[in-house]
């Protein structure tokens, strides 16, 4: 299949797992083509069957804002018709839907059909989408979809819940690839972070308000009072001043560690002995997931589609949003209890499996064929 990919090319988790789903289509033979304004973060690496092409968005002295949906929909149509596409695949509703209903309108005048599926990620549907600004656009463009996915139960039953959407709507879950993230072996790296055998925690996030970091803060101090460790902070966003001053007020500094945004996240995983993650919604939590695969137990909020991946007791421990001190006393109670620690890690792997990417790429095939068909 000839399959075009749509995607925001940044560290999201929209933008990653388009990425890899298409390296995954490209491995099993299908020709992929990503169409977005920059290279996406993911795609690092030659492939015969990878294609990329790039949105140019002219600038005018008319335009205070460069019309980039337009030159989006353009781009769709030059590579669906020279390119010869049999179907469009848009991850996060905003503004990819609407764009690629329009590009299929343009090239339907040409004679050419060409489906388009739309993949909701999570703060499309839950934040943005339910801007009035958007919502009508957003309801349109779903609804015009000629399928629509979700990544878990819990986002499917919040689109409906807040949009007249009157189509199905397919769970199909993100993957973790566990051939890449798997524990490994790397005791020259956990010298490095952690010379005296502290134990390590580790958040990885875009730093905005959702994912609530200054939480993970107050938990890493609750646990740093009961016994020697070490806090890394993965990813970059707005919310990073305020949370180096956090730091600097509570005495962390030299036990808190920003290490920025990290391509070879698998490396940073496999040292770690707890991921924390205590957003506010999350509609699965793919940092999560890939944590688990690396054998990390995760101590979450219960917020959205997190209770589906992280299993309370089995893979770590979920709680309310915002109850500080129980996710802390759930991360000390692990750390102090080695034998707990190693059977949460062995539940975290299991789980992970499930969500083998041998076991989800063969249902976005399924759909594809159909949509073809």
């Amino acid at each position: 299949m000839r399959i075009g990919i749509v995607c925001y090319p940044t560290y999201g988790g929209s933008g990653v797992l388009a990425t890899e789903l298409g390296k995954a289509l490209a491995d099993k033979g299908h020709m992929v083509h990503f169409i977005t304004y920059q290279q996406p973060v993911r795609l690092n690496a030659f492939h015969a069957n990878i294609y990329y092409h790039e949105v140019q968005v002219p600038t005018y002295p008319l335009f205070d804002f460069p019309p980039y949906e337009s030159a989006l929909s353009s781009t769709m149509v030059d590579v669906i018709l020279n390119q010869q596409l049999d179907l469009l695949h848009v991850h996060y509703a905003i503004p990819h839907a609407s764009t690629a209903y329009m590009a299929q309108q343009i090239v339907a005048k040409q004679g050419r059909h060409i489906p388009f599926i739309t993949t909701l990620h999570g703060t499309d549907i839950t934040l943005v989408g339910k801007d009035k600004t958007y919502a009508p656009v957003v309801t349109f463009s779903i609804n015009e979809s000629n399928a629509i996915t979700a990544v878990s139960s819990n986002l499917r039953e919040e689109t409906f819940k807040s949009f007249p959407i009157d189509k199905e709507i397919e769970v199909i879950y993100n993957f973790v690839d566990t051939a890449r993230f798997k524990r490994r072996e790397l005791p020259h790296f956990r010298q490095a972070i952690a010379p005296k055998g502290e134990k390590i925690l580790l958040h990885v996030s875009n730093f905005r308000k959702v994912k609530r970091v200054p939480d993970v803060i107050k938990i890493f101090k609750q646990v740093r009072d009961k016994m020697p460790a070490k806090l890394l902070l993965v990813g970059d966003g707005p919310d990073r001043p305020m949370i180096e001053c956090m730091c600097r007020e509570m005495n962390l500094c030299d036990d808190v560690r920003f290490v920025g945004k990290q391509e070879q996240l698998e490396d940073v995983m496999s040292i770690a002995d707890l991921f924390i993650l205590p957003s506010d919604y999350e509609s699965f939590g793919l940092a999560a997931l890939e944590a688990m695969a690396s054998e990390v137990p995760v101590i979450s909020s219960n917020a959205g589609g997190l209770p589906e991946v992280n299993i309370n007791g089995e893979t770590g421990y979920t709680s309310a949003v915002g109850d500080v001190d129980r996710m802390a006393a759930h991360a000390i109670e692990a750390l102090q209890n080695e034998e707990l620690l190693a059977r949460l890690r062995k539940g975290a792997l299991e789980q992970a499996l499930r969500f083998h990417i041998d076991n989800i790429i063969p249902q976005y095939e399924k759909l594809y064929e159909k949509l073809i068909k």
